[in-house]
């Protein structure tokens, strides 16, 4: 299995290599560009295609280096995968009214339901299962989205989490091919876009990337199991390794319905990522300390694999009030921006990924 996931892992990485290129050099040719404007970081046109090479490069690695998968599930996460990617790709080209996004995220999660990847918490009310599998996958959707504000940033953080779901799924005994494959390929292609896509961007992932990466990492964390432990302790494991955008999505919510704001449709730069620039750190030093982050939070949801209802809920407990901590700390330092300029982007902040 090993060899697999390294074959896996450098196929995602080299694809995504000679993909980026191409995706760049096509972006301006079929008017997929991200122009500047005032609540945005970069300074000149950009290309906004990327999110198109990471799909590419994603599906190959897993077409040319698979083991014998799932069928039925590997094919709903594609397809699921796909659709909120086209989703991306129309709205970064034409513009894309929020509901049918939304409509469209819904659906993509409705998928996964079909294909038998779901959430497994509420055995005697598999409604409820439904619902949170579609919560689940839409938030993490949207919240990468949202993430994507500064370069390198979206990417850099899937990277972190893909890196700690291929660990976790490896090190499950009977290991977890499906996932850890699925992992060690987004590991792959984030790193690989990467390198075209760390401060400073000559191409962003736009919103087919943002999206991809956001919804693939939520089906991968519904697909974990954890035969050694208890299902009232495993919930926390996916939600720690995306606890950077949870955290980030929880913050621009709670600051903006406080300015009395729709937390989807004011676009502005209130993110965690902006708010380190304006303590004082470079645009790198902010992705840095964010990558940071979720790698310290990835490491804490490997020690609750191995640990028991008591342990796991003080550590988790002690997180929580961190994260709790750090909301009202970045809430209170923060002064409220400029009123942003109006835009049709509404679903997310995308400003330079």
């Amino acid at each position: 299995m090993l060899t697999s996931i390294l074959l896996i892992f450098t196929g995602g990485l080299v694809l995504a290599i000679s993909a980026t290129p191409v995706a760049r050099w096509l972006a301006p040719r079929v008017g997929v560009v991200d122009q500047p404007n005032a609540r945005k970081v970069h300074t000149r046109p950009m290309p906004r295609l990327g999110g198109a090479a990471i799909l590419i490069a994603f599906m190959l690695a897993l077409v040319l280096f698979e083991n014998p998968f799932n069928f039925q599930q590997l094919a709903g996460i594609l397809i699921g995968a796909s659709l909120v990617s086209f989703l991306g790709i129309w709205d970064d080209r034409w513009g894309l009214r929020p509901i049918l996004k939304l409509v469209g995220q819904i659906l993509s999660a409705l998928i996964l339901v079909a294909a038998g990847v779901h959430t497994e918490l509420f055995y005697r009310w598999p409604a409820l299962d439904v619902t949170l599998t579609v919560f689940w996958v839409v938030g993490i959707t949207n919240a990468f989205n949202l993430l994507d504000n500064m370069d390198g940033l979206s990417g850099g953080v899937g990277a972190v989490a893909a890196v700690f779901f291929t660990l976790l799924a490896a090190m499950s005994r009977p290991p977890q091919v499906l996932v850890a494959a699925l992992s060690a390929a987004m590991f792959g292609v984030c790193l690989g876009f990467l390198v075209y896509n760390f401060n400073p961007a000559t191409i962003f992932m736009g919103d087919a990337g943002a999206m991809f990466i956001g919804y693939t990492l939520a089906a991968i964390g519904i697909k974990l199991r954890f035969p050694g432990n208890v299902t009232f302790v495993t919930w926390m494991i996916p939600v720690l390794v995306l606890g950077v955008p949870i955290f980030d999505t929880t913050l621009v919510f709670i600051s903006r319905l406080r300015r009395r704001r729709n937390p989807l449709t004011t676009p502005g730069k209130d993110h965690t990522s902006h708010r380190l620039v304006a303590m004082g750190h470079t645009q790198r030093e902010a992705v840095l300390i964010l990558y940071l982050i979720g790698g310290a939070v990835g490491v804490v949801a490997m020690f609750i694999t191995q640990a028991n209802v008591f342990e796991s809920y003080i550590v988790g407990t002690v997180v929580f009030i961190a994260g709790i901590v750090g909301l009202v700390q970045f809430e209170r330092r923060w002064e409220a921006p400029p009123k942003p300029v109006p835009s049709n982007e509404t679903l997310h902040d995308s400003t330079s990924s």
